[in-house]
């Protein structure tokens, strides 16, 4: 319990934020419950390149979420970072708008040129939703179609009125829906990446306005898939949204579905976009975007002056130093580096995701007691650690062979437990959640 004492401010904090703050925090994904419960720092109070500091001063090296994907010029960027200082200065609201929101819509219609127009709001949630509103209102169909996560929105969740367990396979299982309105019940389809058929049973059997998805995220497309959805939307009139909050800019200078080689309506982007301001888009093709016009889609800190700042300098940062290269080549070298110590120490483990965005787990009944013991011996180490890595420029060839490094230990002993050890022998806190689960 050596670490508990090392956490005396955080836990503290934590406990008291969990009697005012309902789950806790603002995001399931930064619970610490999810990694090591009673065990993970809470609460940071610093943040430079790959390394954080908690609020009990212990640094740390970050081989985890990295701001849950929101950092590929890793924390704390100077050129970025001077950037939102300039504009602070001169102020970030006022009763007119800023100059940066044009720029920046301009800068992403000439990386995208089969778009048009851009909107912007300040989460992937938000993106999400009023690119529902502007392709229902561009269809003038009401049913959607989805694969891949999607935000927190009713229109999002309302998949679960119609069969509980309907998100199951898109990124968060046993996600709970009480508040969302029963009378959404019905109005949208899950389809399973790469299962073209199912998808073109959905749209054959109801008035599907909008096909929703994310280009990739755990597997790639095959079959031609995406040109085939392309095409399906295409004859059947319906909106095509690539969802690229998470994928874009990690494979290459702009969204992924440019690698790939097929064009939606609309595509929306955040996380990377802004390295750690708040800052998303919708672009799209003039035709579909101009719906805009003929719903209320408006909120005052869309147009704050930080988010788009942040944007134009992110971009230019990864256009000079490339960095979607770095963190790709960065993001082999770590699937490569898991696949040989699993070899090495015989365990099953199935490894997926974009390079970028990695993740492993360990097949075995224990897999869930597993990830609690790698988060609970490389905090010990001075990491914060689980079984996905999303890289970064910042993450070094030094640091990545540290991490494995110490991993290897770990893997070692996990060996032993498949060997017969008793995991809860060595395990020091209670078994990582494995996903939405309401804490007390």
């Amino acid at each position: 319990m050596k670490k508990k004492n090392l956490l005396k401010k955080g836990l503290k904090l934590y406990k008291r934020a969990k009697e005012i703050i309902p789950g806790g925090n603002m995001l399931l994904s930064k619970r610490p419950e999810l990694f090591l419960p009673g065990g993970w720092p809470p609460y940071f109070k610093k943040a430079q390149g790959c390394f954080v500091w908690d609020i009990d001063n212990n640094k740390y090296i970050d081989m985890s979420l990295m701001g849950v994907g929101t950092n590929i010029l890793g924390y704390s960027n100077k050129i970025v970072d001077k950037s939102v200082q300039n504009v602070i200065k001169t102020g970030n609201l006022s009763s007119l708008n800023c100059v940066e929101e044009v720029q920046l819509a301009e800068q992403l219609i000439k990386i995208h040129p089969w778009a048009k127009m851009v909107k912007f709001a300040r989460s992937g949630g938000e993106a999400n939703s009023i690119a529902i509103r502007i392709a229902r209102a561009a269809s003038g169909r009401d049913k959607v179609a989805f694969c891949g996560y999607h935000g927190w929105h009713d229109w999002y969740l309302a998949t679960n009125l119609e069969k509980k367990g309907n998100l199951n396979s898109h990124l968060l299982p046993s996600l709970k829906i009480r508040g969302v309105p029963q009378n959404l019940r019905n109005t949208i389809f899950p389809f399973m990446y790469n299962d073209f058929k199912q998808l073109k049973n959905i749209v054959d059997r109801e008035k599907i306005g909008v096909i929703c998805m994310e280009v990739t995220r755990n597997e790639l497309p095959k079959n031609n898939f995406l040109q085939k959805v392309r095409d399906l939307a295409s004859k059947k009139g319906i909106v095509l949204i690539f969802d690229e909050c998470t994928s874009g800019f990690r494979k290459n200078f702009g969204g992924i579905h440019k690698y790939f080689k097929v064009n939606p309506d609309l595509a929306l982007f955040g996380k990377a976009l802004g390295n750690g301001y708040a800052i998303t888009s919708i672009i799209g093709k003039k035709e579909v975007m101009e719906s805009a016009q003929d719903s209320f889609i408006s909120s005052t800190f869309w147009t704050e002056r930080v988010g788009p700042t942040a944007a134009l300098a992110t971009l230019r940062t990864m256009k000079q130093t490339k960095s979607w290269e770095k963190i790709d080549s960065n993001g082999k070298f770590i699937i490569k580096e898991w696949s040989r110590l699993a070899k090495k120490y015989n365990l099953d483990i199935q490894i997926q995701g974009l390079p970028a965005l990695c993740s492993f787990s360990i097949k075995s009944k224990y897999s869930r007691q597993y990830k609690t013991l790698i988060s609970q011996e490389m905090l010990k180490k001075g990491f914060l650690a689980g079984t996905a890595i999303y890289s970064t420029v910042s993450h070094t060839k030094e640091i990545l062979n540290k991490y494995f490094y110490e991993l290897e230990r770990i893997f070692k002993l996990i060996q032993s437990c498949e060997d017969g050890r008793n995991i809860f022998d060595i395990l020091n806190y209670p078994t990582a959640h494995s996903t939405f689960e309401r804490l007390n």
